[in-house]
């Protein structure tokens, strides 16, 4: 349980850096757009990176918001239960939540094959599209890891009492 745990803090926690780069990415883009603009000299294919980073940074981000509980949750009627029905509920959610990451990116990187071998390239810089399906499917395999993480540990808390 702890190597499992482990292993999925260190994922998501590149994962995070690379969300992080993500967004610095997405402002160096938008920066040089503008100041470009200011010499009548735009950016071209600046949305379409932009588009990709923001989509990067948002799946890249979900393991390490996942780990640190940053959702938005509604806890008002589960905190009224006692201990083990919360841990109980916990581990239904997180069985449930891991279940559907995966699946989702599964559904992704079966996109990303389907990219790669019909050669969808994005529409202004004419770059592959399909590395980043794989990288958002692989981002959603982590999510999926952290969960099932979560899951063990709240079932053990049940199963322990």
């Amino acid at each position: 349980m702890k190597t499992l745990e482990k292993i999925s803090e260190a994922l998501a926690s590149v994962l995070h850096y690379v969300a992080g780069a993500a967004v610095f990415g997405m402002m160096i883009v938008t920066c040089l757009d503008v100041a470009l603009r200011f010499f009548r000299m735009p950016f071209p294919g600046a949305y379409e990176l932009v588009a990709i980073l923001s989509g990067v940074s948002v799946a890249f981000a979900m393991a390490h918001t996942t780990m640190a509980k940053g959702h938005v949750a509604v806890s008002l009627l589960v905190r009224r239960f006692p201990k083990a029905w919360q841990n109980g509920i916990d581990a239904v959610t997180s069985a449930l939540g891991c279940c559907l990451f995966f699946l989702a990116g599964k559904k992704i990187v079966e996109m990303g094959w389907d990219y790669q071998q019909s050669g969808q390239v994005s529409m202004t810089l004419h770059m592959p599209i399909y590395p980043v399906a794989y990288s958002i499917g692989v981002s959603l395999f982590v999510v999926s890891l952290v969960l099932l993480t979560a899951f063990l540990k709240n079932a053990g808390k049940v199963v322990g009492k």
